[in-house]
């Protein structure tokens, strides 16, 4: 059965659709066509979706029938609707698109882009001679079923050493090993929230979790980050905990992603106790912790002031190190680690063996990898924010203490757009819209500094060159991001 969308919620998908400044305005139909050609490509529309009548969307975006007709019959025309008569109309892709083993539609012609949609660094050079001593040690497993649900003992002792050295002591038993933090998450939720359960989530956050929790089919409410450096209001934040009482929180207060905030040791205390008071569990995504900038100091982890079990951690090996190692955990009390694994049943049996010994030969040579990460990664920032100053001095970018990713304030409500035409000169980008709801975060843009400094200042200029003549007129092709992560 094909699902439909009313015209009221199409409308709040659009959100700002014919406000795109430049030099040219293009017809109300050619803009509203192109609006909904890139919820199609950054996913916020789904493919076999049936859209209003328009009559309704019409009524909804308080424009004429004729302009939706027409961006109807412009987006039939560039193979992104289908429509027969009595049926009414529903999205679809061009046939130069297929789709890729991830499940997302990419185009068949994809050439080589400069991909700002992946938040994540190439392999370290550690990593080969890690692969190699973990193939040597593979042989003493062999002679077992080779299934692990809460992962190897010498990786969960060595992610419990790292949490101790952080000031929190924990046991290998409360560790468990997953395939990647964003199963680590899918587990927790599997757990902690029942379908239709509330969640609190900060606005923007991360899309994958967003997509998890959808999953879930959470109730979301959002607290909205401040986009300067202070992030969190303190006040707000806990008042919106006491007044909604979710199930779960879900945050990020290690470098949130996406906008680099930092929480204050102060509010993660605060944080623990009114989560306990009102019953709320909390779920700490520490993807990033390893990352820290310009010697910033860590406040403790969130964890160490829980006393009450109110606390899941959950991290991995993908941001510091690499994210082709589907690594992660989840940092819990040990008698959760073993509902967790009972629930883990239903999901996948165990991580990889050879997998989890290549992630502890890593862990002992973290220090000079992460060491040198964060080198690299400072330098690639300030290239990030040099380019941005010089090419785009309209937008506000707060410098962030830590992790991967800049949130730049934009001019304008233009994010999807500018995403659709940037691609077009060979950028990727990750549209504000993608890390918030109801196509929310228009007037933002996450820019990951991962990318050699050259290549960061070439996207910038490309970014730049688009900037000005967003609704130029014409056809216009539209391949789709591949992934964000």
């Amino acid at each position: 059965m094909v699902s439909q969308v009313r015209g009221v919620q199409l409308a709040r998908l659009l959100g700002q659709w014919h406000a795109l400044p430049g030099r040219r305005r293009s017809p109300d139909y050619a803009a509203l066509a192109g609006a909904v050609r890139g919820l199609l490509a950054d996913g916020r529309l789904p493919l076999g979706v049936r859209l209003p009548a328009e009559r309704d969307l019409a009524e909804a975006l308080r424009v004429s029938r004729t302009t939706v007709t027409a961006a109807y019959r412009e987006l039939r025309d560039s193979g992104h609707l289908a429509s027969r008569r009595g049926a009414g109309s529903w999205t679809m892709l061009p046939g130069t698109h297929r789709v890729a083993p991830n499940g997302l539609w990419i185009p068949l012609d994809d050439r080589d882009m400069l991909d700002l949609g992946v938040a994540a660094l190439s392999a370290p050079p550690e990593l080969l001679p890690a692969a190699r001593a973990a193939a040597e040690d593979l042989p003493r497993y062999l002679n077992g079923a080779g299934y692990h649900p809460i992962g190897i003992i010498e990786l969960r002792e060595a992610v419990a050493q790292r949490y101790t050295e952080r000031g929190l002591p924990t046991s290998p038993d409360q560790i468990m090993v997953t395939n990647g933090t964003q199963h680590a998450l899918d587990l927790v939720l599997r757990l902690a929230l029942a379908p239709g359960g509330g969640v609190l989530v900060e606005s923007p956050s991360y899309p994958n979790a967003l997509a998890a929790l959808a999953a879930r089919r959470a109730r979301i409410t959002t607290y909205g980050l401040a986009a300067d450096a202070d992030g969190w209001d303190a006040d707000l934040l806990l008042g919106t905990l006491r007044q909604v009482r979710p199930r779960v929180g879900y945050l990020i207060p290690d470098f949130q992603n996406p906008t680099g905030h930092l929480m204050p040791a102060e509010l993660r205390e605060r944080l623990v106790a009114t989560a306990h008071a009102v019953g709320t569990d909390l779920v700490i995504d520490e993807s990033f912790v390893d990352l820290p900038l310009d010697g910033t100091d860590l406040p403790p982890p969130t964890a160490s002031f829980d006393r009450h079990s109110r606390v899941v951690s959950v991290g991995g090996m993908s941001k510091p190190f690499w994210g082709g190692l589907r690594i992660g955990w989840i940092r819990t009390s040990a008698p959760q680690v073993q509902r967790l694994a009972a629930a883990r049943v239903g999901v996948d049996m165990s991580s990889p063996v050879l997998d989890q010994l290549v992630a502890v030969h890593l862990l002992t040579v973290a220090p000079d990898i992460v060491a040198a990460r964060r080198a690299q990664l400072a330098v690639q920032r300030d290239a990030l924010l040099g380019a941005l100053a010089s090419r785009l001095p309209e937008w506000r970018v707060t410098v962030p203490r830590g992790g991967v990713t800049l949130w730049a304030e934009l001019d304008g409500p233009i994010s999807s757009a500018l995403a659709r035409a940037a691609e077009e000169v060979g950028v990727r980008l990750a549209p504000g819209p993608r890390f918030g709801l109801d196509g929310t975060l228009e007037r933002f843009l996450r820019l990951p500094f991962t990318l050699p400094a050259t290549d960061l200042v070439e996207a910038v200029g490309r970014i730049a060159a688009v900037r000005y003549d967003l609704d130029r007129a014409g056809q216009t092709r539209w391949p789709e991001p591949s992934v964000i992560a």
